[in-house]
């Protein structure tokens, strides 16, 4: 139900501004996206798993954090990141 650490690898890869890029905004968001999709799968089999729902909502509000903040400061990179991920608003 974690992200191993070559899949975050590979998305930190993806998703970096530059070569030694690991914690810009656009990479934290694809790194928590990923965690998400995960849990909400897991969430669709253990409908009663509560605790684990917690953690959810608060990786939403983390993620919904970081999009406000890109979208203020480079709209383009928002818009760049939400179509990448295909995350809808």
């Amino acid at each position: 139900m974690s992200l191993t650490p070559e899949a975050k690898t590979q998305l930190i890869a993806k998703h970096r501004r530059h070569e030694s890029d690991t914690g810009s905004p656009e990479v934290q968001i694809a790194i928590l996206t990923e965690r998400i999709n995960q849990l909400t799968s897991h969430l669709v089999a253990h409908k009663k798993d509560h605790h684990s729902r917690r953690g959810l909502y608060k990786m939403i509000g983390q993620r919904r954090g970081l999009l406000n903040y890109l979208k203020d400061k480079d709209i383009e990179r928002y818009r760049a990141i939400i179509e990448e991920l295909g995350i809808r608003k």
